[in-house]
């Protein structure tokens, strides 16, 4: 997977055979892509690179990611639920994501359509993280470690596939994570774990 912002935008995410040839997602959409690239930094967020894929943050906080699909572009954003969404815009990533969270794009044009949406949605966005306001935690059976919640919010595919593990399951990988405590190291332990996930296994299981 990438590590570098720019490799995203000239050859995809490295997550697929598909990074760095014609086929990649990000090509058909790169115009859309560098629009939404362009309006993130000028509202003076953050540039980095998270789960091989473009994050802009906001005061330490991730405010929203980029990604590309075969069908479909988007900008996720994270705590979503604090959003008030005036213009009923925001859609789920799928039927397991608790709150729509997502500005999907089905063709290039719309990002200088919406740009002033996006605008005023990043700027609520920022204004939480500065604030330090955060959504109240929903009551699970398991607590998750942030950077898993953010991982999966990041990560359509990979949020099914955990969701649709057994409770058994997924309190292996909250284990493994939260035997670390720095959050560079469960990210690259998510990282690792990604395909094993989407196999439906535990964390101990081979």
């Amino acid at each position: 997977m990438i590590t570098d912002i720019e490799d995203f935008f000239t050859k995809g995410c490295g997550r697929c055979e598909r990074f760095a040839t014609p086929d990649c997602s990000t090509r058909q959409w790169i115009d859309g892509l560098n629009e939404l690239r362009r309006i993130c930094r000028e509202a003076g967020l953050v540039e980095t690179v998270k789960w091989a894929h473009p994050c802009y943050m906001h005061e330490g906080r991730n405010i929203v990611i980029l990604g590309a699909f075969r069908d479909n572009f988007r900008s996720t954003f994270f705590n979503a639920a604090l959003l008030k969404d005036p213009e009923g815009v925001l859609e789920r990533q799928g039927p397991n994501t608790q709150h729509p969270d997502m500005l999907c794009f089905r063709n290039n044009e719309q990002v200088a359509k919406m740009e002033p949406v996006i605008r005023s949605y990043l700027k609520e966005a920022m204004g939480y993280a500065e604030a330090g306001i955060k959504p109240p935690k929903l009551q699970s059976q398991i607590e998750l470690p942030d950077e898993l919640v953010e991982a999966l919010d990041s990560d359509p595919e990979l949020a099914e596939a955990f969701h649709d593990l057994t409770p058994g399951r997924q309190k292996s990988y909250v284990i493994n994570l939260n035997g670390t405590k720095k959050p560079e190291t469960r990210m690259a332990r998510i990282a690792k774990f990604r395909d094993h996930i989407l196999a439906g296994k535990g964390a101990t299981e081979r």
